[in-house]
């Protein structure tokens, strides 16, 4: 079910209204609540797609590694850890599998002989990049009606958004 601004929602084509909000809460903080749990719902499945692309083996997850290794180069696995918000276990795992698949690759980092650093592959910056290219072009597509300025500020606010998740 997903509710409009008011409220109101559609559950199997019939109309239901939303339980009013207790004292104390606020209605702009609920439909927030609700339109995020429908974008991150939306964007979960988009990402499993995206990382299909790449590699039918790659896990959803990492798509969001690959992203922050394209956009920033080399980083330590425990950076990638701190950004992605995993623990290193964690994190070693899906950093293996990607390597295995071929699309990651450690070298020690020059700074510090016992760190490594994890950067693309070229096979795994190729891969990358055209599937990134293919979501760029559906978000031009999907958002050509609304003025540049909009799609602008939709980005500067989530960016927002992120910045205070992070504290």
């Amino acid at each position: 079910m997903h509710e409009d601004v008011n409220g109101e929602g559609n559950l199997g084509g019939q109309r239901v209204e939303s339980t009013t909000p207790g004292p104390g809460v606020e209605r702009e903080f609920l439909a927030l609540e609700r339109e995020l749990t429908v974008f991150l719902r939306r964007a979960r499945a988009n990402s499993g797609e995206m990382a299909r692309e790449v590699h039918p083996d790659l896990e959803p997850s990492a798509y969001g590694l690959l992203v922050r290794l394209d956009e920033c180069g080399r980083q330590r696995a425990t950076e990638l850890a701190a950004y992605i918000g995993v623990g290193k276990a964690t994190m070693s795992r899906q950093l293996r599998a990607m390597e295995e698949l071929g699309l990651i690759a450690r070298e020690p980092d020059p700074a510090d002989g016992r760190a490594w650093l994890v950067h693309l592959t070229d096979e795994g910056s190729v891969r990358f990049r055209a599937v990134r290219e293919a979501r760029r072009a559906r978000y031009v597509r999907e958002l050509g009606a609304w003025d540049r300025t909009e799609v602008a500020e939709l980005a500067r606010l989530l960016h927002q958004l992120n910045l205070g998740m992070e504290k």
